[in-house]
C-alpha cells in the first residue's frame, strides 16, 4: 500500500489514486505529486516540506494544523480546500495554471505567494496578508477580498477581480488598463469610452 508509515523523503508519487483516505501526521520531504488523484484525502497535521504538486486532483483535502514549507502547486485542481486552518508558521506556497474553486486563505498571513495564470472562482481572500503576491494572468471571478493587504501585489494581466479600495490595502499594487477600472465598482460610477 502506497503511504506506509510516517515519513516520506525524496519520494516520487506517480499516478496514485487514492480517496478520502486518512493520511493524518505524516510527514513528506522532498516529495513529488505526479497526476495523483488524492480528492476527500485527510491530511490533518501533517507537514509538506519542499514538496511538488504537479497535476494532482486535491479537491476537498482536509488540512487542519498541516504544515506547508514551500510546497508548489502546478496545474492542480484544488476545490473546497481550507486552507484557513494550516500551520501559519514557515508557510510558503506557489500555484501555477491551478484551478482553486471555493477555497478559503481568510486571515492568512501568506506575503509573496504565487498565485500565476490560475482560474480561481468563488474564493475567500479576507483579513489575509497577500503584500507582495502575485496574480498575474489569473482569472478571480467571484473571490472575495475583504480587509485584506494587497500592497505591492501583482495584477497584470488579472481579470474578473472585485476589489474595493475602500475595505482592502493596495498601495503600489499593480494592474493593468482596462481591467483596473474594475476598481472603481465599488463607487458605482459610471466610465464612458
Amino acid at each position: 500500500m502506497e503511504f506506509e508509515g510516517q515519513s516520506f523523503e525524496e519520494q516520487k508519487f506517480s499516478k496514485i489514486v487514492f480517496l478520502e483516505k486518512d493520511l493524518s501526521h505524516r510527514e513528506f520531504s522532498d516529495c513529488t505529486f505526479d497526476k495523483c488523484d488524492l480528492s476527500g484525502c485527510k491530511f490533518s497535521g501533517s507537514l509538506f516540506i519542499d514538496c511538488t504538486f504537479i497535476g494532482c486532483n486535491l479537491s476537498n483535502i482536509k488540512i487542519d494544523n498541516c504544515g506547508f514549507q514551500n510546497a508548489e502547486f502546478d496545474g492542480c485542481k484544488l476545490l473546497g480546500v481550507i486552507f484557513a486552518e494550516i500551520r501559519t508558521s514557515l508557510v510558503k506556497l506557489a500555484f501555477k495554471k491551478c484551478s482553486i474553486s471555493l477555497c478559503d486563505f481568510t486571515r492568512l498571513d501568506i506575503r509573496n505567494t504565487k498565485f500565476v495564470e490560475c482560474t480561481i472562482g468563488e474564493t475567500e481572500f479576507v483579513a489575509a496578508d497577500l503584500s507582495g503576491s502575485d496574480f498575474s494572468g489569473s482569472d478571480l471571478r467571484g473571490s472575495k477580498f475583504q480587509n485584506t493587504d494587497l500592497e505591492t501585489a501583482n495584477f497584470r494581466g488579472a481579470k474578473n477581480y472585485y476589489i474595493n479600495p475602500m475595505c482592502n490595502k493596495l498601495r503600489h499594487a499593480l494592474f493593468s488598463y482596462p481591467e483596473v477600472l474594475a476598481l472603481l465598482a465599488a463607487f458605482e460610477i459610471k466610465v464612458e469610452y
